[in-house]
């Protein structure tokens, strides 16, 4: 096996994503702060990889990659626009609650339709049902 082959592995092993996505991410601008080493293969370091994470987490709550660029973009900025990027989670943050309790009601009716649908299989069958 190569030695390109061992840290595309080890990238996506460490990471959940494969080689091609980390790529985009880190020419897209919004993987920050990660290194070539000496056969110009991106070296991955505990900071990468905790940033690769919290982009998966933004990613799956929703977030488009534009905004996670900006993100990053003020982040690198420094100390400056921590209130920036604090007003940005809030705001992430309550639109992640908003469709939380959105999805919790839709589960409410799912529910509410499966206790029909136990309810009607338990007279079908004569059961008596049992609260």
């Amino acid at each position: 096996m190569s030695y390109t082959m061992r840290v595309r592995d080890m990238q996506k092993k460490k990471t959940g994503l494969s080689a091609s996505t980390l790529r985009y991410y880190e020419k897209e601008g919004i993987l920050p702060f990660v290194e070539q080493n000496e056969h110009d293969q991106c070296s991955y370091t505990d900071q990468n990889i905790e940033w690769v994470k919290f982009i998966l987490a933004l990613r799956a709550t929703g977030m488009p990659l534009a905004e996670i660029k900006q993100y990053v973009e003020s982040y690198k900025k420094g100390e400056s626009t921590i209130s920036e990027r604090r007003n940005m989670m809030l705001q992430h943050k309550k639109k992640v609650e908003a469709d939380m309790s959105q999805t919790y009601l839709h589960l409410e009716r799912i529910n509410y339709k499966l206790a029909l649908y136990d309810t009607l299989e338990a007279g079908l069958n004569n059961k008596q049902i049992k609260i």
